[in-house]
């Protein structure tokens, strides 16, 4: 279960517009992935400024990194992207009457 202290990390690091962009390109991609070298050329940023926003991601939990060959391969994380969704809409309107027949009145 997501703690109030982890979801503030996370909504943290998507803070940043680049940040929010790469994990945004990285979500439409699917659980293939894309490439550092693709992430760098969508975005049109240094190299060295992706590589500090992906360890951001990474350090949260919403990206994962994997080897493969001479490649970087950049995942969005689907399981705490949802986590976190979850987190955010779990107690909307509990407080309220949304639901009961308001349209009686």
């Amino acid at each position: 279960m997501l703690t109030t202290q982890n979801a503030a990390a996370q909504l943290e690091a998507l803070g940043n517009p680049t940040r929010l962009s790469l994990y945004r390109l990285l979500v439409r991609a699917g659980h293939e992935g894309l490439s550092v070298g693709q992430c760098q050329q969508r975005l049109e940023v240094a190299a060295s400024t992706l590589s500090h926003h992906v360890k951001a991601l990474v350090i949260v939990g919403l990206v994962s990194q994997e080897r493969d060959g001479t490649s970087l391969i950049c995942r969005a994380n689907y399981d705490r992207m949802n986590a976190l969704v979850e987190f955010l809409v779990a107690e909307c309107c509990v407080d309220s009457q949304c639901g009961s027949n308001q349209s009686a009145a």
